[in-house]
């Protein structure tokens, strides 16, 4: 027997909350950031539709063709900043999430580069992406075709 999909219907007022959420994000976290975010954390998650979706909106805001695609082996080559590579681990510390929470050798760099605010906010855009990422991976979303 095949799922069923789940309808908007079924989760229309807690998509609404999700967006306000994701609004917020928005207004506090830098750009560049929050792209490098929501794209890491779907390449960890193997989220096609948001892999899709955020590469798309990071090269019409102007990212490098070459930094998207080095987003999957970030820790390689010279093509992100200290902050950026803090920033590339703390999404990662986050997504896989093990018994111990973020280790002190990903916080620290993160907290020289951001204050307790930044890194609140930037915790807080890891976890809406990860939102993101299993409602549409649990619903099988795909991106749309590309001809």
């Amino acid at each position: 027997m095949s799922r069923q999909r789940l309808g908007m219907a079924s989760v229309q007022a807690g998509v609404q909350q999700v967006l306000a959420l994701q609004g917020f994000v928005n207004e506090r976290v830098d750009g560049t950031l929050l792209h490098l975010i929501q794209l890491r954390a779907s390449i960890l998650n193997g989220c096609a539709y948001c892999i899709d979706m955020h590469g798309r909106e990071a090269a019409e805001a102007g990212e490098d063709a070459r930094r998207l695609f080095a987003v999957a082996a970030w820790q390689d080559g010279d093509f992100f900043t200290d902050a950026e590579r803090a920033v590339l681990a703390l999404t990662d510390a986050v997504t896989r999430l093990g018994p111990d929470g973020v280790p002190d050798e990903v916080w620290e760099p993160a907290a020289k580069h951001f204050d307790e605010q930044e890194l609140a906010d930037l915790v807080l855009a890891i976890a809406v992406i990860n939102v993101w990422n299993r409602m549409n991976i649990a619903n099988r979303t795909q991106p749309p075709k590309h001809v």
